[in-house]
């Protein structure tokens, strides 16, 4: 059978998949000011900011999901 992993391999595992939430996170917020302010662009551009916020809301909620699955013990379940 497989042996336990060691707590720290756990404590990296957390700490990444928090870590693609929160850049997720961020990605949308530039995308949405981009989009929305002329923080970065006078007018704002949704031709890039809009599918950059599109792009960060999915990395957010699908990437924790596929680096759990990728991660799962067994790895065939």
């Amino acid at each position: 059978m497989n042996e336990p992993l060691d707590p720290r391999v756990w404590r990296n595992r957390f700490i990444a998949i928090n870590l693609v939430r929160i850049g997720g996170t961020a990605i949308v917020i530039i995308g949405l000011l981009l989009w929305q302010s002329d923080v970065f662009v006078q007018g704002g551009s949704a031709k890039f900011g809009f599918p950059m916020a599109l792009i960060g809301l999915a990395i957010s909620f699908a990437g924790p999901q596929w680096l759990v699955r990728r991660w799962r013990t067994p790895p065939d379940a």
